[in-house]
């Protein structure tokens, strides 16, 4: 190599050398600066497997994360290549104020910058709780390294004994949600719901139901992006030790046989991805997510799209929140692949996965046996269409997501009142009021908490049964809004209302005691109010969007750059420059 040449196809610490005029120097004083980490001088020849680590005391899903590298590393190492692991940005879903959604995208730039600027060959992206694996996957797919997605995992299920007596198997998020239900109603007192509390999340890992997590995981192996078989092992299992040393190996198999993300997350996986995010009923959480990894790729989703294939998949997973099962229970069961087998005549069987096998290989492939009480045979489904729709209507002209599956059917067609709260504080402030003006046939609606609202788009859709309704035995109503709620919620709640009512959106219109038509039949959400009302209401509304001159640092960023739901939250910056058709 002639002096100071940038080198040719370099490997390990040779790759991305820092720019100091010398690439000769520049290498001799990595080298130099690596040694003093203990490494032999024939280590530093080995090709690098990088290790997005995301573990955190602010991250309850992680704190198996430990043992779970080390579990890595050591497939690495037999492999052959020198694994280097690197921190990056960890998002616990619970500790994050005003939602870990605003820092979904700080943790996707995080991600993609050190994968680029640090010299590695290939890389492990070690992820679990709601927004980290969207946000490696967005990351990774705008670095186009190649990557392989390890999961965490979700948590195993506790036990508890009611007041009558009868033992319960209890997982979050879902049976959090369905005590504090309860709580609220009166009928669990405040030692009961104390006793509860400490019993709903008893183990390492995400949560134990089909909440985002653990939809997002299943979305990683539907795309090809983790190996198969692994989305559903719980986290704290020996399988997901193992599936760790596996993932290792496989990343040092891609250094030869480089398969970058951009060929794995294609039109044709993300229609894939789809199709099992239909299937199991999953987090609505997912459609933003998946349309901002898609987006990475220069793939859009079109809600019109999305509804199509949801009218040609049935709903096969008895999960919760809508069926009776948990996580570990879809893993005994045959895992993914039990669902992917059941959809194969639905799927794009050419696409390319991290194994270098495509689909259709891996499907091919001999199967264990399926529990049918978990995971239903297609000829026999749970529900003939799609566990999620997209709404369109004067309401939502950019769109909106309803969960059916999790939704009271007799709720599907409907129209009522509206009691309109204008903030999340509003609705904190009024939601129990007993003197509040609502009934059972009333409409929810929640406007200003979207992505560009003050509160960053929360998982606030979930509007809590006002308490004058809850005591006397109601647990659903029609709630909308321009939140997102999460996935282990449950109810007939319409979510991420486009345009959104801080910048000015249909939503921000309207009033308590106009009338709203919902039809999950006509795909509808309609504000039946004439257009000489609503003109004069615009001319006097006040949007809540926040100014980014008045802001600093992300804060500001995250209010020039977030862009709506429907495409998938991310920042206009970090889109791609060309979009792709395939």
């Amino acid at each position: 190599m002639a002096h100071s040449e940038k080198p040719i196809e370099a490997h390990g610490f040779a790759r991305g050398l820092t720019n100091y005029g010398d690439f000769d120097f520049s290498l001799y004083l990595r080298r130099s600066f690596a040694a003093s980490m203990g490494y032999l001088p024939e280590t530093l020849e080995k090709p690098i497997v990088g290790i997005a680590y995301t573990g955190s005391g602010f991250n309850n899903c992680h704190r198996h994360f430990p043992e779970l590298l080390e579990a890595v590393k050591r497939g690495v190492l037999m492999a052959g290549a020198l694994p280097i692991d690197f921190p990056t940005i960890s998002l616990g879903e619970v500790y994050l104020n005003p939602t870990s959604l605003k820092f979904r995208n700080l943790m996707s730039m995080d991600t993609e910058e050190m994968i680029r600027a640090q010299p590695m060959d290939a890389v492990v992206l070690m992820g679990g709780c709601d927004k980290t694996v969207p946000a490696q996957l967005m990351g990774a797919v705008s670095a186009d390294l190649p990557t392989i997605q390890l999961i965490g995992g979700p948590m195993m299920t506790s036990r508890y004994t009611t007041a009558g007596g009868d033992e319960e198997r209890l997982g979050a998020c879902t049976d959090c949600r369905r005590f504090w239900a309860q709580y609220r109603a009166g009928t669990v007192d405040d030692v009961e719901i104390r006793d509860i509390e400490r019993r709903l999340a008893t183990t390492a890992g995400s949560c134990a139901v089909m909440g985002t997590a653990s939809t997002m995981a299943c979305i990683a192996e539907a795309l090809g992006m983790a190996l198969p078989g692994t989305a559903a092992i719980p986290a704290v299992h020996a399988d997901r030790l193992r599936a760790a040393e596996a993932t290792g190996a496989a990343a040092v198999r891609m250094i030869s046989r480089p398969i970058k993300p951009t060929e794995i997350v294609t039109r044709d996986s993300v229609e894939n991805a789809l199709r099992v995010l239909l299937a199991l009923g999953g987090s609505t959480n997912a459609v933003i997510h998946l349309t901002a990894i898609a987006g990475r790729a220069g793939i859009d989703i079109p809600l019109d799209w999305f509804n199509e294939l949801s009218e040609t998949t049935p709903v096969l997973v008895n999960l919760k929140p809508v069926g009776s099962h948990y996580m570990e229970d879809l893993f005994a069961a045959g895992g993914l692949g039990a669902v992917l087998r059941e959809l194969k005549p639905l799927l794009n069987l050419d696409c390319m996965t991290v194994t270098g096998e495509t689909l259709g290989e891996r499907l091919a492939a001999e199967s264990g046996p399926v529990n049918r009480d978990v995971v239903s045979p297609a000829s026999n489904p749970l529900e003939p269409k799609g566990g999620l729709v997209a709404l369109f209507g004067s309401l939502a002209p950019g769109g909106a997501i309803l969960k059916r599956s999790a939704a009271d059917p007799a709720l599907l067609e409907k129209e009522g009142r509206a009691v309109v709260f204008t903030s999340l504080e509003d609705l904190a402030a009024r939601i129990d009021d007993p003197d509040l003006d609502v009934t059972a046939d009333d409409i929810l609606v929640l406007q200003n908490a979207g992505p560009r609202s003050p509160s960053g788009m929360p998982e606030a859709g979930y509007l809590p049964i006002p308490k004058k309704l809850s005591s006397k035995g109601v647990k659903d109503m029609v709630r909308i809004s321009d939140a997102r709620m999460s996935g282990t919620a449950f109810g007939t709640i319409v979510l991420h209302v486009t345009p959104e009512a801080a910048i000015g959106g249909p939503l921000a219109l309207a009033r308590t005691g106009d009338r709203i038509a919902l039809s999950v039949r006509e795909k509808r959400l309609d504000l039946l109010v004439d257009e000489a009302e609503l003109s004069r209401r615009r001319a006097d509304l006040v949007t809540t969007e926040r100014d980014p001159q008045s802001l600093r640092g992300y804060d500001r960023l995250y209010a020039e750059q977030v862009l709506q739901a429907d495409q998938g939250c991310d920042f206009s910056l970090l889109k791609p420059l060309v979009k792709r058709s395939k």
